[in-house]
């Protein structure tokens, strides 16, 4: 089969979720078949994937200056004990997580391995050296709370994460309106985020770190052809 038919037939398995056993009788092939294609694909894609350090060049060689971070992406339950720690207790859900990058307008350019669940956003981008790769690369980044300590040089930060009310601490009018500004920055970090959702494999993705990562560096290629073009 030509290799443009076969991309087209994993394509369609990704992006509107088709069952591999109607994709095969359909194109006169074994439903194994379709499974190879489609494992080979993802990673060929995912080895396309950019690096962390080279991610962030790139937006500063195009004369960025700022990029967005945020965490994703909910995967459904397995059964037992063994998927406790997969466990968020910030989003009450089973799942992965990964970092996500995009540049300033929403662009999603580089997507973290995949951690349990219940991992905090500070570990994970200690683990992967953000702070240090921001620095490097000389751009600023937009956080939401949960990465609030990963940056404590207060004269110079490169990680933003906005003012944190308390019990004991009510947000200063400035606060609030520095909240609000952060808040309007960063809100084309979900239209990445969506971007990447609409391929709707992604709702039957299991909690498997190696195939998840895979996957998900696949889409982030894909997607950003897609929307690219």
């Amino acid at each position: 089969m030509p290799p443009g038919r076969i991309a087209v037939i994993v394509l369609a398995v990704l992006r509107h979720d088709q069952r591999l056993a109607d994709m095969a009788g359909g194109n006169d092939v074994s439903e194994s078949t379709v499974r190879r294609w489609r494992d080979e694909l993802i990673a060929l894609l995912a080895g396309q994937a950019p690096r962390l350090d080279r991610a962030l060049k790139k937006v500063a060689r195009q004369g960025g200056e700022v990029v967005l971070i945020d965490a994703l992406i909910h995967t459904q339950r397995r059964a037992g004990k063994a998927d406790r720690r997969n466990y968020s207790g910030k989003h009450r859900s089973h799942g992965l997580h990964f970092l996500a990058l995009t540049d300033e307008k929403g662009r999603l350019i580089w997507i973290s391995g995949a951690r349990p669940g219940r991992t905090h956003d500070n570990t994970a981008a200690r683990h992967d050296h953000v702070l240090a790769h921001l620095r490097v690369a000389g751009l600023g980044a937009l956080a939401d709370l949960g990465f609030r300590g990963l940056d404590n040089d207060v004269l110079d930060p490169v990680i933003v994460t906005g003012f944190h009310a308390s019990r004991t601490h009510k947000l200063a009018p400035g606060e609030k309106t520095a909240n609000r500004v952060l808040a309007i920055g960063r809100a084309p970090v979900e239209h990445g985020f969506a971007h990447l959702k609409n391929w709707r494999i992604l709702t039957k993705l299991r909690t498997d770190p190696a195939q998840a990562t895979r996957l998900l560096r696949a889409l982030l290629v894909v997607t950003n052809l897609e929307v690219n073009r």
